[in-house]
């Protein structure tokens, strides 16, 4: 297969090494294309214009896996909404249909269930802007490739931890750690996960469902995180007190529908994950 994978930043880079590693021509489209590995095909490109490269004709699935410039609405629909539609428009120019554009969203799209569960069929009811310009990706995908012949694939992860991204191992070490009052529930996946979700959910056999949640099989309360981390560290407890605002809203998302396509975790839950993150294995990638 060929696979194009627009936008390669660490997540979209892991993902490409693993279809290489399977066997599969890899196609990256990232601004700086001289960071990519050897492995791929490196194309400069910028998703936020019009002008994008040729799209390889013999295309089989698209990955779109961007990042804001900046945590602001105008930047959010720049990369997320302008992006999607850019691509779609290179493969209508093109004349390539895929058999699967895959796009990388995100549980921002829920809004708070105050602890409860959530899944694909939950209505999106978006709290902050970012939510809000992910559902009009999302529709945009769909809306655009409806009766194309191409698969339109959603797939909503949790907060990404791993290699490098060391937010809250940072806050324990340095005693700035705070154990919320109330129970607060969190959702998140490790990269490599994550990455392996994408690979698998565009090259699986079976035809694949609009839209997947993408979080290991624990969604814990941050307390229960702080307090393993502390442990693993060989650190006193976090206090409990104000820990402010959710980042993302108290709720339980359920991988069952991802599950169920035969897919695997290497991380289940946040002690395999972050105990592999403390010891420094695995490398993020530039």
């Amino acid at each position: 297969m060929t696979i194009l994978l627009a936008g390669c930043g660490d997540l979209g880079t892991e993902a490409g090494l693993r279809f290489a590693g399977l066997g599969h021509r890899v196609v990256g489209w990232r601004r700086s294309p001289s960071k990519l590995p050897a492995a791929f095909e490196g194309v400069a490109a910028d998703l936020s214009s019009t002008q994008l490269p040729a799209v390889p004709a013999d295309t089989s699935a698209v990955v779109i896996a961007v990042a804001a410039d900046a945590p602001s609405e105008d930047a959010y629909r720049a990369a997320y909404v302008d992006g999607v539609a850019h691509v779609l428009d290179a493969l209508e120019r093109d004349g390539v249909i895929p058999r699967r554009v895959l796009f990388v969203s995100s549980t921002a799209v829920y809004g708070d269930a105050g602890g409860g569960w959530v899944d694909e069929k939950t209505p999106t009811e978006p709290g902050g802007f970012s939510g809000r310009v992910l559902v009009e990706a999302e529709d945009l995908l769909r809306s655009r490739l409806a009766g194309s012949g191409t698969a339109a694939v959603s797939l909503r992860l949790g907060g990404i931890y791993g290699p490098g991204r060391t937010r809250l191992i940072d806050q324990v070490r340095s005693g700035s750690a705070v154990v919320p009052q109330d129970i607060r529930y969190t959702n998140r996946i490790h990269r490599d996960d994550a990455a392996a979700a994408l690979v698998h959910l565009a090259t699986m056999a079976d035809e694949p469902a609009p839209v997947y949640v993408g979080v290991d099989d624990d969604p814990a309360d941050m307390g229960s995180i702080l307090r393993f981390l502390a442990a693993e560290l060989g650190l006193p407890e976090p206090e409990v007190g104000d820990a402010g605002p959710a980042r993302a809203g108290n709720k339980r998302c359920s991988n069952k529908l991802l599950h169920g396509t035969g897919f695997t975790f290497a991380f289940p839950s946040f002690r395999e994950g972050y105990r592999e993150v403390i010891a420094g294995r695995g490398v993020r990638h530039p």
